[in-house]
């Protein structure tokens, strides 16, 4: 197995001519023509995941996230958690790739899955580009019409959350519902365009959950509302190359660096 041929799979879900233009998906570490004996997932590239893929044998790491976004201007194995991924990566020889906006832009990826745990119906993309098969988030109709306090407490057992941060209830019945995986507060106008009662996303600011009675608010994290992509991802590397399932695994459970206390 190469790299190439791993790309290969996950290109096909998720082209990367597709991604944002700030973006950086795709191979970040490695070369396409390199041995891959397994392939390590995860969301975050961290140096722990790295140690992680490491000792499992793979030399091959596929995150959402990339680890590399910005140009470097020196590698430090000490400045954490770049560098020392970085580092880490070269120094075992670890290819490392990343399908963000690539993943996020698919009706398959991120923001169709978060739409799919909701039940929802009618799934389409949110901000459509080019013949409206791919763009980011997702927006879709309830199969019944539900309160707020509803809808709450649906998201927080569907995505298993401890809390949510939300604007004040909308009043009356919430039909229609559009998502966004990661950071969505700039699509709050796309959201409200689209006929949907409630936005659901992460990393909205302060200024934003000051909504009119007929719109309202959720922000679910970050972590929370992407991370279903990397066992996505592990799916479609094991279906597609079914022979090679043994040596492909994740690793997310210790990857969210947000903490919650109270909860």
């Amino acid at each position: 197995m190469k790299v190439k041929d791993i790309i290969a799979v996950l290109e096909e879900f998720a082209p990367l001519g597709i991604q944002e233009k700030w973006d950086n998906s795709g191979l970040i570490i490695g070369s396409p023509d390199n041995d891959v004996h397994g392939v390590m997932l995860g969301f975050d590239c961290t140096p722990e995941l790295i140690d992680e893929a490491a000792l499992a044998g793979c030399d091959m790491v596929v995150t959402h996230h990339p680890l590399i976004f910005k140009g470097m201007n020196h590698i430090d194995p000490f400045d954490y958690p770049v560098g020392a991924a970085v580092y880490k990566a070269v120094q075992a020889g670890i290819a490392v790739y990343a399908a963000h906006t690539t993943a996020d832009k698919v009706i398959a990826g991120v923001s169709g899955a978060m739409a799919r745990r909701l039940g929802l119906l009618d799934i389409e993309v949110l901000e459509p580009e080019e013949d409206g098969s791919v763009g980011l988030g997702a927006v879709g109709n309830l199969p019944v019409p539900m309160t707020a306090g509803e809808v709450l407490e649906m998201v927080k057992e569907r995505f298993g959350l401890g809390v949510i941060r939300h604007s004040r209830p909308v009043e009356g019945l919430i039909s229609r519902i559009a998502v966004l995986g990661g950071s969505g507060g700039g699509d709050i106008p796309a959201a409200r365009a689209s006929g949907a009662q409630l936005y659901i996303t992460a990393d909205i600011s302060y200024h934003n959950f000051f909504t009119s009675g007929d719109f309202m608010l959720m922000d679910i994290g970050h972590f929370e509302s992407e991370v279903e992509i990397v066992d996505i991802l592990l799916a479609l590397i094991r279906k597609k190359i079914p022979n090679f399932a043994d040596c492909v695994r994740a690793c997310v459970n210790r990857n969210n660096p947000v903490h919650y206390f109270g909860i």
